[in-house]
């Protein structure tokens, strides 16, 4: 199971967090977030990397911005991927992927793998899906083709997420080829549930607000406790 942890903002907590063997970590670009990351991309960030030195996976978290600004944190931070939180459409997701497969960024991304400063693996695009009902999944059939993976999270009125749950039964009804991450207000005592949810095309879960001391810092411990049980 993929565990992605989002919402980093502090260095060193960075790095704590990613001695508990997490596989991805999510910098949120979207100004209006209380984890915003943007206004830390203008001192050092050293990659994150597990103990046995491997690094992990650098997501971006953008909300219909422009191209520009998306290849803009994606050369600062050395990002694996980028995750569309906001309304963007499939056509943007499509443009998306030629843009950056032209960019800056897609140009020198194969030489920083060979160099270690990023990730091997390769450049995945995301795109969150706000749930509700099972009627809501359907939503995904119009992006097939245009992304890499899906994120299934709670719908609610403001962009970022809310920190509630949905109900994950209404995830019978994804019966598309793509593998998503669940997501949605999974806390501490979501260990034995998540360890009994299945579904043929679910790689992991995303963890935020639930496993925070304060916005875009976490608790390490409880975060460290969480990830033992559920993959034990």
């Amino acid at each position: 199971m993929k565990i992605k942890v989002c919402g980093m903002r502090d260095v060193d907590n960075a790095w704590q967090v990613a001695q508990l063997g997490v596989d991805m970590m999510g910098f949120i670009f979207y100004p209006k977030s209380p984890r915003y990351f943007g206004d830390c991309m203008e001192r050092e960030f050293p990659l994150p990397r597990k103990k046995n030195g491997e690094l992990v996976e650098r997501v971006g978290v953008f909300v219909n911005d422009t191209f520009e600004n998306i290849n803009t944190g994606s050369l600062c931070l050395g990002l694996d991927g980028v995750q569309f939180h906001g309304s963007e459409s499939p056509d943007y997701c499509k443009r998306f992927r030629e843009y950056h497969e032209k960019s800056l960024y897609g140009h020198i991304r194969p030489f920083l793998q060979k160099d270690g400063g990023c990730s091997a693996e390769p450049f995945k695009l995301i795109k969150a899906i706000s749930v509700s009902t099972a009627q809501d999944i359907q939503k995904y059939k119009e992006y097939v083709g245009a992304v890499d993976y899906f994120l299934f999270d709670t719908k609610c009125k403001a962009y970022g997420g809310s920190g509630e749950q949905f109900d994950w039964s209404v995830l019978d009804a994804y019966d598309g080829d793509l593998p998503f991450l669940l997501s949605g207000g999974i806390g501490p005592e979501d260990a034995e549930r998540v360890k009994e949810f299945h579904h043929p095309k679910c790689i992991g879960i995303d963890l935020n607000s639930k496993f925070e001391i304060e916005p875009g810092l976490k608790d390490v411990e409880k975060l460290g406790r969480f990830i033992s049980q559920v993959r034990e």
